[in-house]
């Protein structure tokens, strides 16, 4: 759905006029190969690209290499080691014995010929890469959380609402892990333990600076390919740690730090509090107030409220627990429990089921195929990050904060420095892409 009116989509001042010519030119996208058959089913694959390729990235590959009706055209990778391994993977199947490599993600949508791209690289270069797309009316999966700041996953939300792209947000708690957390939004809305007051979310740390040293870049790096994998974020030097040498089997530290992610707090909080979020039925809203543990030193504790009340709390000790007034519901990865098992076993009303496809990826492709909504949109994703980054607001600032989630924007006490942090310092251009295209101010 649209964004609300007077939002902070923000980087920089000089990019607004760049900007808005981009959300503009995503309502009229390009025009896509939709070859269908007399039923009104797609009969040739969709001819996808993927930007980025690390751990995730090799997951994700995988997953697609498996699903049924798509062709890999492209890969971006600006790590010319894991750019090598992930042709060798493509090349190796059949749907990907015409892909193409690229450095650079724009160079591949630019010249590509695309129906679908898969967004994997670093949150920071999420909204670049996801709008660029949007604009030229390809269909989206990009990996959760959706956006580094609130400002991004803003023009995120609206460069796909007016392309009319089926964009599908990388929170497969919605689908996948034995559906526990599906049944566990489904008895919230039926109100099986009754009216809600607490949901407590178990996820890592707020986001800190980052103070790595600089390191000598790896032989098969150049200074241009480091450019373009710190993209839109501020220069800095290369740091294995931010980006490993190589291709790697682990998970790399840049989550850690706000310049180029939201730490643990928003890694894991985009899946639970998304969870949350859905269950409650706030997939277009949030929560009015933002407030820290007394304690300026503690990593958890800090309280988001609702306007009803409720509140969501950064616990620590769980995946996802619902309290109302008649009871309670865990939901995990591995597990579903309740106060009551029979509350397990309650019959759902009709009007509060909700969909169960196949997985996620299958969800998108069926999306696409099918002209509808994903089950994990932008406007949602956006949603969910925007509490990640309220959260690590409210941590920094550490003083009780207001905010109106119509207008995006904090009112009240402290609203000007909370305000501030809606957005990170950046840059506007970099190697091998010379325009401004990120959200402006």
């Amino acid at each position: 759905m649209p964004g609300p009116p007077n939002h902070p989509d923000e980087f920089d001042p000089d990019r607004r006029t760049a900007t808005k010519a981009m959300i503009a030119a995503a309502a009229t996208p390009l025009l896509l190969r939709r070859t269908v058959d007399a039923t009104g089913i797609r009969t040739e694959p969709i001819r996808l690209g993927m930007i980025g390729y690390g751990i995730r990235g090799k997951n994700l590959l995988d997953q697609f290499l498996r699903a049924p009706g798509v062709r890999f055209v492209g890969l971006a990778e600006v790590c010319p080691a894991r750019r090598d391994v992930a042709m060798r993977r493509i090349r190796d199947d059949r749907r990907g014995e015409f892909c193409d490599a690229y450095v650079d993600g724009f160079e591949m949508l630019r010249e590509a010929r695309l129906d679908a791209v898969v967004v994997t690289t670093p949150d920071h270069a999420h909204a670049v890469n996801a709008i660029e797309a949007c604009r030229r009316g390809l269909h989206v999966y990009c990996e959760k959380p959706l956006s580094r700041t609130i400002a991004e996953g803003r023009a995120i939300a609206d460069a796909a609402a007016a392309s009319k792209v089926a964009f599908q947000v990388g929170s497969q708690q919605r689908t996948e892990f034995g559906r526990h957390f599906a049944r566990a939004a489904e008895l919230v809305r039926n109100g099986s333990i009754g009216r809600v007051g607490r949901v407590l979310i178990g996820v890592g740390d707020a986001p800190i600076d980052c103070d790595l040293p600089a390191e000598p870049l790896p032989e098969d790096m150049t200074a241009e390919d480091w450019d373009r994998w710190l993209g839109p974020a501020a220069s800095r030097d290369f740091n294995a740690i931010l980006c490993p040498v190589g291709m790697h089997g682990h998970y790399p530290q840049w989550r850690r730090y706000r310049q180029f992610a939201g730490g643990g707090l928003a890694d894991m909080g985009a899946h639970h509090f998304d969870i949350a979020q859905w269950a409650l039925r706030r997939d277009a809203s949030g929560p009015s107030r933002i407030i820290p543990p007394e304690d300026p030193a503690a990593s958890r504790g800090l309280r988001l409220v609702y306007d009803d009340g409720i509140e969501l709390v950064h616990d620590g000790s769980i995946d996802c627990r619902f309290e109302g007034d008649a009871g309670w519901i865990e939901a995990g990865r591995g597990y579903l429990r309740a106060s009551d098992p029979a509350i397990l076993e309650t019959e759902v009303g009709t009007e509060h089921r909700l969909p169960r496809p196949a997985d996620h990826i299958t969800d998108w492709i069926d999306a696409i195929g099918e002209s509808r909504p994903t089950i994990a949109p932008a406007e949602a994703g956006h949603r969910t990050a925007t509490i990640c980054q309220l959260a690590a607001i409210g941590y920094e600032l550490g003083t009780p904060l207001t905010w109106d989630p119509r207008n995006e924007r904090f009112t009240g006490d402290h609203a000007e420095a909370a305000n501030a942090l809606r957005t990170r310092p950046g840059r506007t251009t970099w190697t091998g892409h010379g325009t401004p295209v990120a959200p402006d101010a």
